[in-house]
């Protein structure tokens, strides 16, 4: 028998013993259906699904019951009776996205549709590891007082900020912008502080999440979310689906050597060539080198080179070589069909694309499509509620089964 024949009838046998599990399983089907597509008719789930016009009306039965959906009016403009639609319940759960950077926090609480219902942004206090843990604390208890709910009704939340989860340690590695934040335990520290189920996440990769959620990358299988800010670092989204790699370092960047650079300099060990020369520090750097006054910062250079000053001007192309060098780089490994350019640097489309494409041009047989976020600095909290709606499904169901 083929594998395939002894998975079904394997299902099969499984099914006909436990009702119970093939209504659990129907239900999940209905509501990822109604998740997906929703408003949507019964016969309308029944096609997508492949179940049963019966089946789908008892599992909507259930999922009613349980307020985990509910009805949204009546089809109309087709022929024939006009249908019941049947949606999320926005009221079934909460979840609070959260991105911790350098200079700011920014967080939002969303209904289980996804929709922000309420969202806060205060400059980072990042005296300390405790510092930063309380602030955070207080920014997602403050947003649940703006949405009208307990905090208890949060299912779920989700954090992003710089470096490399340690999952099995509790500890965010190479995250070099907040001082304390590699302390072990720290997991577990905000998960008391908040007072609910969290997962921690580099906020890159929750990036590229909110760009395939609500940006560039929504529809595209495989691309590269490369953001150029405080730090340099990129996320990954291969065959639809976040790519970590092995230690969760996927996307680091910010180490790829640089022409010059002497890769045991321990500077160069703990921040990475490219990170060291392509952030914002970076840019003020070159600035400098090239003869600009100061008081300088990357924002300044930009503009400057926009009123077409000459050194400025330079700082650019020196910096879109970089970018492109980074492009090239991953190009030949991934093969992305796009790549989005992101963060504070990142977001000047209007002076870097055309030099980047330039010069991947003489670095590269391989040339993905290169946009700007239109997100901006809202892709990171982005893409921290997506994941914490799919953790917020996922949780509700759960409680679902139990209480069926």
């Amino acid at each position: 028998m083929s594998w395939e024949g002894s998975r079904t009838s394997l299902v099969q046998t499984s099914v006909a013993g436990t009702p119970s599990l093939l209504r659990v399983i129907n239900e999940r089907t209905v509501l990822e259906s109604v998740r997906r597509v929703g408003p949507v008719s019964r016969a309308q789930i029944a096609r997508e699904t492949a179940l049963s016009k019966p089946t789908v009306s008892q599992a909507l039965t259930g999922l009613l019951r349980a307020k985990l959906v509910r009805e949204a009016g009546r089809s109309s403009g087709g022929k024939g009776p006009t249908a019941v639609l049947y949606e999320l319940n926005p009221h079934a759960g909460w979840v609070v996205g959260i991105d911790v950077g350098r200079h700011w926090v920014r967080a939002a609480i969303a209904d289980v549709t996804g929709e922000f219902v309420a969202r806060r942004d205060e400059r980072a206090r990042v005296k300390s590891a405790r510092t930063l843990i309380t602030q955070i604390g207080a920014v997602a208890h403050g947003l649940a007082g703006d949405a009208g709910i307990r905090w208890k009704q949060v299912t779920f939340a989700t954090v992003g900020s710089p470096g490399v989860l340690e999952a099995d340690r509790g500890q965010v590695a190479l995250a070099y912008a907040l001082p304390g934040w590699g302390r072990q335990g720290l997991v577990e520290a905000v998960q008391q502080e908040l007072g609910t189920k969290i997962a921690f996440e580099n906020d890159v990769n929750l990036a590229a999440l909110g760009e395939q959620w609500h940006g560039i990358g929504k529809g595209v299988e495989n691309f590269a979310f490369l953001h150029l800010g405080t730090g340099v670092g990129m996320g990954l989204v291969l065959n639809g689906e976040l790519y970590r790699g092995s230690g969760g370092a996927a996307g680091e960047v910010g180490y790829l050597p640089l022409a010059g650079t002497d890769l045991r300099d321990p500077s160069s060990r703990r921040r990475g060539p490219l990170d060291a020369a392509g952030s914002a520090a970076g840019v003020v750097a070159t600035a400098r080198r090239l003869g600009m006054r100061p008081p300088l910062t990357a924002k300044k250079v930009f503009a400057e080179a926009r009123k077409g000053d000459a050194r400025a001007k330079r700082v650019v192309r020196t910096e879109a070589a970089r970018i492109a060098l980074a492009i090239a780089a991953i190009s030949s490994v991934l093969d992305p069909e796009l790549v989005i350019l992101g963060g504070g640097i990142g977001g000047n489309g209007d002076l870097l694309l055309e030099p980047v494409e330039q010069e991947l041009r003489d670095l590269s047989p391989f040339r993905p499509r290169i946009e700007v976020s239109t997100l901006g600095e809202e892709a990171t909290l982005h893409g921290s509620v997506s994941m914490a709606l799919q953790a917020a499904h996922d949780h509700l169901f759960e409680r679902k089964k139990v209480s069926a």
